[in-house]
This record gives structure tokens, sequence and C-alpha cells, in this order.
């Protein structure tokens, strides 16, 4: 049965961390079918050939370590050795170790895989590794379900897998393609050492910087609909992409950004309208200029009066709106309707405050803001109507004609 042998590495390229933490590990196959040939040279010696010649130019602030398996026992899927701890400038001794590696044993690759991920911290930082294969696993029952796990568990793993010498062998390539697939890496193949160093050199090249993303000035207005008329007041926005929460509570009429092309979603509260809108669009071209419509806002009025009165008694009303030609005050019963609801009424062009006359009808009232375009109340309150009371005393009897003295009490209306 053929063997894996597996490389784990990193584009050569990539700087170290700010932490200087390791995050390269070779993982070598040191089973015993490592001494199968390829064009009359056996695989090992290619391998090696072919790593040490990798290894020459690695740079040494790249943290790099190498495992090793099936180096040490026969038929014992548990031999697999950290050789050297993942640090910087360990190339020279990592070749010098897989020149020394003599094959001898089974081939756990997945297992190797998982220790050399798990030395690379892969579940706190970024971690490749590349697989050169000649064969199935011979260990590990689903690799593929294992690569799957890694790239769940990872916090960027990847897996790029190169099928060496593999030639047509159905189950072999399909596992290979299911671990590049599952972790996003590439999946090549190679049928001799100089194809082997040409797939390990584009596995392992330094990946392109992400481009910048291109900005977008991007203006917010809140108008009032159907109109260009900013809304007044102060205006607060939330803005989220798909991904994440862009600004929150930030206040602007408008307010100008600078943000990469996408998607979005605005929310626009006006404090002064007590109302939020939301609207989706897309940042893209030179610019976008970006409007929220909020309804126009409606008047409204306060009203300001005695909590009861006397029936038939003139009472002072203070008001509070827009005062438009013949908005007037008026007081009605609190269940009248149509013209009823003002029984007396005072235009608001009179002052502020007006005097209003109470209704004879003693019960509960209002007193209402009236906008004189169309009969609209804008603001009202309650009032309650007392009953008026009078009393009169004068003489019994007098002669007709003459006059007589008459004592009274009462409200004294106009």
């Amino acid at each position: 049965m053929r063997h894996l042998l597996a490389l784990s590495l990193t584009a050569f390229a990539t700087i170290a961390t700010a932490q200087n933490q390791p995050n390269t590990v070779l993982v070598m196959d040191g089973s015993g079918s490592m001494w199968g040939q390829v064009d009359g040279v056996a695989k090992i010696t290619i391998a090696q050939d072919v790593v040490g010649k990798l290894l020459s130019d690695f740079p040494a602030e790249q943290g790099l370590g190498l495992t090793v398996y099936g180096h040490r026992e026969r038929g014992e899927c548990t031999d697999i050795e950290t050789v050297v701890a993942p640090a910087p400038g360990t190339a020279a001794q990592i070749a010098t170790a897989v020149n020394g590696i003599k094959p001898l044993g089974k081939t756990p690759m997945t297992d190797a895989v998982i220790a050399a991920a798990q030395a690379l911290r892969y579940t706190e930082e970024k971690a490749t590794v590349i697989l050169v294969s000649d064969g199935v696993e011979t260990c590990n029952p689903d690799p593929c379900a294992a690569a799957r796990l890694l790239e769940e568990a990872g916090i960027d793993f990847t897996a790029h897998v190169i099928g060496f010498d593999v030639g047509s062998d159905p189950e072999a390539l399909a596992q290979m393609q299911c671990i590049a697939d599952e972790t996003g890496g590439q999946f090549l193949t190679a049928d001799n050492a100089d194809q082997l160093t040409a797939a390990l050199t584009q596995v392992a090249a330094a990946p392109e910087p992400d481009p910048e993303p291109v900005v977008v000035p991007t203006t917010l207005t809140a108008v009032i609909e159907g109109t260009d008329m900013l809304v007044s007041g102060p205006v607060l926005w939330e803005l989220t992409s798909n991904t994440n929460t862009v600004l929150s509570d930030t206040e602007g009429n408008p307010l100008d950004l600078q943000l990469p092309e996408g998607s979005y979603t605005a929310i626009a509260y006006s404090v002064a309208l007590e109302t939020e809108m939301t609207r989706q669009f897309v940042a893209i071209g030179d610019s976008a200029t970006v409007q929220i419509a909020f309804p126009a806002p409606q008047d409204k009025a306060r009203v300001l009066a005695p909590v009861e009165a006397v029936a038939g008694s003139t009472i002072q009303v203070g008001w509070d709106g827009p005062n438009e030609k013949e908005d007037y005050i008026g007081i009605g019963a609190a269940d009248a309707d149509g013209a009823n609801q003002w029984r007396n009424w005072s235009y608001t062009s009179s002052g502020n405050p007006v005097d209003l006359l109470v209704p004879p009808t003693p019960g509960p009232h209002v007193i209402t803001y009236f906008k004189r375009d169309g009969r609209e109340p804008l603001g009202q309150t309650e009032i309650m109507v007392t009953p008026a009371t009078a009393t009169l005393q004068t003489v019994a009897e007098a002669p007709a004609g003459s006059e007589i003295m008459v004592d009274w009490r009462g409200p004294n209306y106009k």
C-alpha cells in the first residue's frame, strides 16, 4: 500500500508576528514506503533534496519547526515526534534533521498534521499545512473529517495538498481533493522531483496581499419627505455593513463618511420628530449621496386653562401653536362632535392668553386649539364646568310703582 509524505509550510515570504510567535511546521513522512522509487531515486531522497533547497531560502525571522512520523518503530500509529520546536532561525537545524531520517514504520499522517497544527497554536493563530502524499492514510480512517474539524476549530487553518506519484488512484485523489476543499487550500499533483519542487514552491509562495479597499466618499442626509429640506434638530445615525456595525449614535445632518465599497443599512433618528427611519444602500463609484426621507412634521399645540370653571363665566386660556390666520380656541362638551366642539370660541389673534366664555351647561368639557384649515384639532385640555348659583333678598311686598332694595349674590356676568 502506498503511504503519505506530509510537508507543513506557511508562505515563505510571510513575516513573523509582532509577538514573534512560531507559525510554520514541516511535517515529514518517515514511513517505510518512502524507500519507494521515482525515476530510480528513493522518494525519501527526493524529499530530502527538495526540502533542503527550499529551506536554504527560508527567512531567518520566520518561525519554523519539524515534526516526523513513522521513523522510529514498525507498525505503530503513535510514532509521531516533534524533532525541532517551532522558532525563528531553525531552517539549518531542520535541514540536518530531515537528511537524517531513515524510513521505517507506518503512516499516521492525519494525527501528525493535527500535532503540527497544535504546535502552531492553530486555535489562536494562523496555520497553513502543506501535504505531499503518495497514497492514502493508513492509520486515521477519515483524514477528510479531521481536516474539517481543524478548519472549524482554527483561527485561519489551511491545508494545501500535493499528490506525489499517485497515478490514478481514485481513493487517494478523492481524499486529497477533500482535504484541500474542506480547508480552503489548493490541490496539485507531481510525478517527479522537478514537479514536486514546482508544486511546493507554488503553494509555499507568499500570498498576494489583499488589495486596498476602494473607499467611496458618502454623504448621509435626513430630509423632509417630498422636499430637499433638512430635518431640523439633531439627527443620530447607526450604520451597519453586511458583517459589522460601522458607527452608532453618531450625530450629523448631513453626515460625511469615507466608506469601503459595499452594501449598508442606515438608521436615522430625528430627536425633534421622535421618529426613526431606515434605508439600505450601496456605496459604489466616485461618491454616494444617501437621503432618508421623514414624514412632514404635524402641527401641534398646547392649551393651558383652569381645571374647572363656573358655567357662564369668562376664563383666560393660554396657548402655544402655529397661530395661523383664523386659528381659534374653542370650548365644548367632552362628548360633542362637529361644530358643537366649539360652543364658544376666541381667535388666537386676540392675544395670548385669550378670554373664553364658558358655556352655561355644567359637566365635563374640553378646550381645544383648532387650526382654521379643516377645523383640525392640534391640542386640548379638559375642564369641568360647575353650576352657577345666585341668591336674592328683598321685601315681601311693595306698592305699585315704588322702588325697592334688592340684595343679590351671584357670578355677576357681563
